[in-house]
C-alpha cells in the first residue's frame, strides 16, 4: 500500500479553535485529518503564512501527539492579498513545481476545507489540471457541537469517467449536440459521423479558427450557423453570426466591406461603416470561400485573428473586435499557398482545426434521411406537408443510390429537387410519374454541367456501367461518338476499322461493329435514337 501525502492551507480560524470559540465549536481540520482511523496520513504538507508561524507550530505538535506516524511538513506562501485570484494561483502554480511528486510511489489527497475560498478555488482548479496530480479530501465537522469527534471525510476523484452517472449525463448531452450540428439528421455514413463527433468537441472546447473544406453544396454554410447556434445555446458566444461569401469581394470595396471605412475614406464614403468584422464581435464570422480573398485583405485577416484588432480603411486608429472565426473553401488551398495565391502564415493559423466535408455522392447511404428531412423543411417552410407512395419512394432513392446520380450540386441539388416533386404535387402525393419527370430532369442538369460525361449514363444501365473498366470505357464512348455521327452501322464500321479493313480480304464491318456494341448489350437503332 502506498504512503498518503496530504495537501493542505492551515486555517488560521478553525484550526485556532482552541484558543477560543469558533463557528464550529472545538472542531479543528487540519488536527482531525490525523484523527480519523480509516485515513492514514503519512505526510501533511501544510500551507501557511508567516503570520501564523506560532499557530502552525502549535497545530503540528497537535497532530504528532495524536497520530505519531504523520510526518508533517510547514511550508511558508505569503499572500499580499489572499482574495487576489491572479496572486494566489500564480504562487501555488509555483508551489506545485518546486514539489518532487511520484504518483508511482505516494498517493496524494488535496484538503479543500481551510483557506480562503479563492484559495480552495484555485486548488480545485490545479487539482483538476493535474499540477497537483491526486485526488480532493474533503472534510467537515460532527453534528456535536463541542467538536471533540474527527467529524467525516470523503475524497473527490477529478477523473468524471469514473462516476457511470456523470459519464452517461456527459454522453447524452455530447450526442445531444451533434446531433444539434447535424440538424437533427439520423446521418448512417461512419466517417461524417465521426467527424461530426470531432467537430461536437472543437467548437464546445476551444476558441481556435476552424476550416471547412468541401464541394460546393456540401454543407459547410449551415453547419458554420449550427455551431454558432450551438456555442450560443452553451453561452460561449453573446454576438451575431456573420457570414460573407469571399467570392463576392473585389478591389477596394472587399477592404470596406471587412474591416469598415471612416466617412471621407474615399469618393462615395459619406459615412462611417462599421464592417464585417466589428459586426461580428462577441460572435462567429464564417468567411466562406476564403480562397478567394485577395493577398492583402488575407494579410489584415490573420492579424485581426490574432491580435483582435485591425485599422478601418482611412482611419489612423485601430479597432477591436474579439470574435470566433470559420473558414469555408472548396479549393485545395495548400494548393493555393504552392501557387502563390495564399499567404502561407493563414493558412498555417486556419489549418489547426480542418475538416473535410464529404459530398453527397460520397455519402448516398445518408440519401434517405436526407430526404425526409429535406420534405419536414419544405413543410415548415410552404405550410404543407407532401410525402411520397412507396413505389416512388423507392424509385427515388434507387436513382439517387445510383452510378447514374452524379450529385454535383451535392444537398443544394437534392433541396431543389425535393422542392420541385412537390411544387408539382398539388394532392400533397409524389407519384412515380412526378419522380420519373424529376429523375429525368436531374440527368440533363448534371450532364450539361459535367464536362467529363460521356454519355453513357444516358443508354446503359447504372449496374453495366458499374461494371465497365475506365479502360473500356474510353473506347465504347469513343465508338459510340463515331455512331452518332454515322448514317449507318456499315459507315461507322468503314470509319472505326479503317486501318485494319485494308488487311482482310473479306471486311464486314458492320457485323464486326455490331458484335462489338453487343458486348455491353447495345444495338445500332439504340444509340442512333
Amino acid at each position: 500500500m502506498k504512503p498518503t501525502t496530504v495537501i493542505s492551507f492551515l486555517g488560521s480560524t478553525l484550526d485556532a479553535s482552541k484558543f477560543g470559540p469558533s463557528r464550529w465549536g472545538k472542531w479543528r481540520p487540519s488536527v482531525a485529518l490525523a484523527m480519523h482511523e480509516d485515513l492514514r496520513v503519512d505526510r501533511l504538507l501544510m500551507i501557511h503564512g508567516s503570520a501564523h508561524q506560532r499557530l502552525a507550530e502549535y497545530v503540528s505538535e497537535d497532530i504528532v501527539s495524536v497520530s505519531p506516524e504523520t510526518n508533517v511538513e510547514r511550508h511558508v506562501i505569503d499572500f499580499i492579498d489572499p482574495w487576489d485570484f491572479e496572486e494566489v494561483y500564480g504562487k501555488l502554480i509555483d508551489f506545485a513545481a518546486s514539489q518532487t511528486f511520484d504518483p508511482d510511489i505516494e498517493d496524494y489527497l488535496i484538503h479543500i476545507t481551510t483557506g480562503t475560498h479563492v484559495a480552495q478555488i484555485c486548488l480545485f482548479l490545479l487539482t483538476e489540471a493535474h499540477y497537483l496530480p491526486g485526488r480532493l479530501l474533503q472534510t467537515q465537522p460532527s453534528k456535536r457541537v463541542d467538536g471533540s469527534a474527527p467529524g467525516s471525510w470523503n475524497v473527490i476523484d477529478l477523473d468524471l469517467s469514473r462516476y457511470d452517472s456523470i459519464a452517461t449525463r456527459f454522453a447524452a448531452e455530447s450526442a445531444e449536440s451533434t446531433s444539434f450540428l447535424k440538424s437533427g439528421i439520423d446521418t448512417r455514413n461512419a466517417a461524417f459521423n465521426a467527424m461530426i463527433d470531432e467537430i461536437e468537441q472543437v467548437a464546445s472546447r476551444t476558441r481556435a479558427p476552424i476550416l471547412l473544406m468541401g464541394p460546393t453544396g456540401a454543407g459547410k454554410s449551415q453547419l458554420a450557423k449550427r455551431i454558432f447556434e450551438l456555442k450560443k445555446l452553451k453561452r460561449q458566444v453573446s454576438g451575431h453570426f456573420v457570414e460573407v461569401n469571399c467570392a463576392t469581394l473585389r478591389g477596394d470595396s472587399a477592404m470596406s466591406a471587412l474591416f469598415g471605412h471612416k466617412k471621407g475614406a474615399f469618393t462615395g464614403a459619406a459615412a462611417d461603416r462599421p464592417g464585417l468584422l466589428r459586426t461580428a464581435d462577441s460572435g462567429i464570422l464564417f468567411l466562406d470561400e476564403i480562397g478567394e480573398l485577395g493577398l492583402d485583405e488575407q494579410a489584415m485577416i490573420l492579424r485581426a485573428i490574432e491580435e483582435k484588432r485591425f485599422l478601418p480603411v482611412g482611419s489612423d486608429r485601430e479597432v477591436e473586435s474579439d470574435f470566433l472565426l470559420i473558414a469555408g473553401t472548396n479549393s485545395d488551398l495548400a494548393q493555393c499557398v504552392r501557387d502563390g495565391r495564399f499567404r502561407e502564415d493563414l493558412y498555417a493559423r486556419l489549418n489547426l482545426w480542418t475538416f473535410n466535408l464529404p459530398g453527397l455522392a460520397d455519402r448516398r447511404e445518408d440519401l434517405a434521411p436526407n430526404l425526409d428531412y429535406e420534405l419536414d423543411r419544405y413543410a415548415e417552410r410552404e405550410g404543407e406537408r407532401v410525402t411520397f407512395n412507396k413505389e416512388a419512394r423507392d424509385r427515388y432513392l434507387e436513382f439517387g443510390m445510383s452510378a447514374s446520380a452524379s450529385w454535383l450540386g451535392n444537398f443544394r441539388d437534392l433541396a431543389a429537387s425535393v422542392t420541385r416533386m412537390a411544387t408539382f404535387s398539388p394532392k400533397g402525393r409524389i407519384d412515380g410519374e412526378v419522380v420519373a419527370v424529376e429523375t429525368a430532369r436531374l440527368k440533363r442538369l448534371w450532364s450539361s454541367m459535367d464536362e467529363t460525361k460521356d454519355g453513357l449514363e444516358d443508354i446503359l444501365d447504372a449496374d453495366v456501367l458499374q461494371s465497365i473498366d475506365p479502360f473500356d470505357r474510353v473506347q465504347l464512348s469513343f465508338v459510340l461518338d463515331v455512331c452518332r455521327t454515322s448514317r449507318s452501322l456499315s459507315e461507322a464500321g468503314r470509319k472505326l476499322f479503317a486501318a485494319s479493313r485494308k488487311k482482310r480480304a473479306s471486311t464486314n464491318d458492320a457485323d464486326r461493329l455490331r458484335k462489338y456494341l453487343m458486348r455491353f448489350g447495345l444495338e445500332w437503332e439504340q444509340i442512333v435514337q
